[in-house]
């Protein structure tokens, strides 16, 4: 039987903005490290860009996955879960347990990478419980419980993903009726139990601000949002012609830069409100042919398709710059940005070329759906 296909314009291009949304927020976090003239405090676009661009991954994740899934099931009737996790294994984890493996056996000992403020007796602290929460893909665990491991830290979401694909596939194949209905419950039980565990009155229950500080990293609502906007667009809902309008994308677009631009936050549901703006563009930008705004181009492809190594190797690339920077003796952004962007689109680039590439030519075997833009799905 020959492969479907299904193909977004556009994703790959939303892909990098989010991975360069990260980077410009750890240049100004690592310049503050290492006491550089920076911009992580007076200016609030440079500390909510970070998570925000985390949260356009989850959104993206959410509807690239779910809407995967739900093509598999109409076309076969079931989903595979267990070459569901095979593509997962292939794609994630090469990439993953190797940045682990730097940042707690390799790094640590280079003087290069040596990170003010954690010296190696603190990234070698609890050194076995942090291990095997890595090994097991808890590292939100490891930051919420034993604070930054540099180079992997951000790897945080990663586990979050892992822990989302764990369950996703599961859910829509069994749950074959009012998916919308599962992803609004998905949504409403998460805040609910974090807010409930914010209060007194959940005081009792053991280890609870350990929870909260997984739970608050776990953001699977936000990938619910990215699924409700796959399942609409998969079922054809009548919905869509309220969401799917060029003006309201528009509209959107200056909407949402312009809170991350002001640094606006929102009280308790900060992350799923942009998650919901998120959702409304990603949607437009892959579906509606009356959009005039395009990302479809060769270097966003290329840069889209490496988005997974641009946001694992991305703390290396940065501080490689700086301590070139350093050696010229010459502190400026228009230098720093550009050779920390150039170090990590080689580093990543070399990476999905030599070995990444190796694991994911696999894929293909447990693929019954090609996509061209599901670089990391």
């Amino acid at each position: 039987m020959n492969k479907q296909k299904v193909y977004f314009p556009n994703l790959n291009g939303l892909r990098f903005i989010a991975a360069a949304l990260v980077i410009i927020h750890h240049i100004e976090q690592i310049k503050s490290l290492f006491l550089l003239e920076n911009f992580w405090g007076p200016v609030p676009f440079i500390l909510v860009i970070g998570e925000l661009g985390v949260i356009l991954f989850f959104v993206l994740s959410g509807f690239l996955i779910t809407y995967l899934l739900l093509l598999e099931d109409s076309i076969f009737s079931t989903i595979s879960i267990k070459k569901f996790y095979i593509r997962r294994i292939l794609r994630i984890w090469p990439l993953y347990f190797f940045i682990i493996i730097l940042s707690l056996f390799i790094l640590p000992e280079l003087d290069i990478f040596s990170t003010p403020g954690y010296p190696k007796d603190i990234i070698y602290s609890n050194f076995i419980a942090k291990l095997l929460l890595f090994g097991l893909f808890f590292p939100n665990i490891v930051l919420s419980v034993y604070g930054i491991v540099p180079y992997a830290s951000h790897t945080w979401s990663i586990g979050t993903e892992e822990q989302y694909y764990l369950i996703w596939p599961v859910l829509l194949k069994y749950f074959k009726r009012n998916r919308l209905l599962l992803m609004i419950s998905i949504i409403f039980i998460y805040l609910l139990l974090l807010t409930s565990l914010k209060t007194k009155y959940t005081d009792f229950i053991p280890f609870k601000n350990y929870i909260i500080a997984f739970l608050s990293r776990f953001n699977i609502d936000c990938m619910a949002i990215g699924g409700i906007y796959a399942i609409l667009s998969f079922e054809k809902n009548r919905i869509l012609k309220y969401i799917k309008n060029e003006i309201l994308f528009y509209a959107i677009i200056i909407v949402t830069l312009s809170l991350i631009i002001n640094g606006i936050i929102f009280p308790y549901i900060h992350f799923e409100f942009f998650a919901i703006l998120f959702g409304i563009i990603i949607l437009n930008l892959a579906t509606n042919d009356k959009i005039k705004v395009s990302l479809e181009n060769g270097i966003f492809n290329y840069l889209g398709n490496i988005s997974y190594g641009l946001y694992m190797y991305h703390p290396i690339g940065i501080v490689l710059a700086i301590q070139l920077v350093a050696t010229i003796g010459i502190f400026t952004n228009w230098i720093l940005y550009p050779i920390s962007f150039l170090f990590t689109i080689i580093i990543a680039g070399v990476s999905y070329k030599y070995f990444e590439s190796y694991f994911l030519k696999f894929k293909h075997k447990f693929s019954k759906i090609d996509s061209g833009n599901f670089s990391k799905e």
